[in-house]
């Protein structure tokens, strides 16, 4: 009987320590003011081979273009946001690329241009293309893969990676 009593003081000042870090972390939280918060990008990029993608010349502003990257299974959308954002390249850095496979179930998901978003027709995930393809609500638990970009000197765009993995792959290889 003495052995289980331990057992269970043991788990509760466990819990109880919990508590208190739980409890100063959303003191924390709101002593900070809302403004600053902002989205950690993505630190690992997946490396798939270089593609290109388009022109700059091609791209008209809030326009997506069908693409598919690092292979034809793989759908995604190269999109001119029309202002510097997160991840941009190009002349103004507003040329942006992602996977269009939502990362919650694999859904085909489509691009909303009255507020620069990707939506899933599945579970209604919705992510912001102006901000790195953050989550913006939905089922998801992570952000839509964003592809890395690069602009040679006559305005071809180029892929070189991805920031997550893309729905569906086991493994960043391909």
């Amino acid at each position: 009987m003495d052995r289980c009593d331990k057992l269970v003081d043991v788990g509760r000042r466990q819990f109880l320590r919990g508590g208190a870090v739980a409890a100063a972390g959303a003191v924390t939280a709101t002593v900070l003011p809302a403004g600053q918060a902002k989205a950690t990008p993505a630190l690992a990029v997946i490396d798939y081979p270089s593609t290109k993608l388009g022109n700059v010349a091609d791209l008209a502003v809030n326009v997506p273009v069908d693409i598919a990257y690092p292979d034809e299974n793989s759908p995604g959308i190269l999109l001119k946001i029309g202002q510097a954002v997160e991840g941009g390249v190009g002349p103004d850095g507003d040329i942006v690329a992602y996977s269009v496979l939502c990362p919650h179930k694999g859904w085909m998901m489509s691009y909303r241009a009255e507020d620069k978003s990707l939506n899933c027709p599945g579970h209604f995930s919705r992510f912001d293309c102006e901000a790195g393809g953050q989550q913006i609500w939905g089922h998801a638990t992570q952000s839509v893969a964003q592809f890395t970009l690069v602009v040679d000197g006559k305005g071809d765009i180029y892929a070189e990676g991805a920031s997550d993995l893309i729905f569906g792959r086991p493994s960043n290889v391909l």
